[in-house]
């Protein structure tokens, strides 16, 4: 059993970002008010920010790092396909439902996103709700809009 934890913070343009690993990979993201000063980093959290860095510059749409998803079958499922989405792009519950091959489960889709516990590299922002407007994002629906914004941004202009 991995039982190692690693902790390191990012001050990334949408808020304080707490980084959390063991040593096979990612296994947390979450958006903090502090940081702690029990920091004990590893070569996933120097990846991590490496990589989050070069995505708020704009510069990274898919993020190639190891991950470690705690959850149900179910939600590893619905995470996975999160990371289909591509950057700059945005789905619905119902779309990652059937993507899925569970029509049914939109709202188990809408539960599973919420309990995603790598924000940002699994794009749980990229979400939306069937009428095209921001719905809930755990860390709140003003740094969900700044993400969606951001990636906007940083999209080539069309021809």
């Amino acid at each position: 059993m991995n039982t190692a934890k690693y902790t390191a913070y990012y001050p990334s343009p949408a808020g304080l970002i707490q980084l959390e690993a063991n040593t096979s990979g990612i296994t947390g993201l979450i958006f903090c008010s502090e940081q702690h000063s029990n920091i004990q980093d590893n070569e996933h959290t120097h990846a991590a920010i490496q990589q989050l860095s070069e995505y708020f510059a704009g510069t990274r749409r898919q993020f190639e790092l190891p991950l470690c998803l705690n959850g149900t079958v179910f939600q590893k499922q619905v995470w996975t396909e999160l990371t289909q989405i591509e950057y700059g792009d945005t789905a619905t519950y119902s779309d990652i439902a059937y993507a899925i091959n569970r029509p049914a489960a939109v709202r188990a889709v809408g539960a599973a996103n919420g309990r995603n516990p790598i924000s940002i590299i699994v794009p749980c922002h990229r979400v939306i709700g069937k009428n095209g407007h921001l719905t809930g994002y755990a860390w709140g629906t003003k740094i969900k809009a700044k993400l969606l914004a951001l990636e906007q941004q940083h999209l080539p202009l069309a021809k």
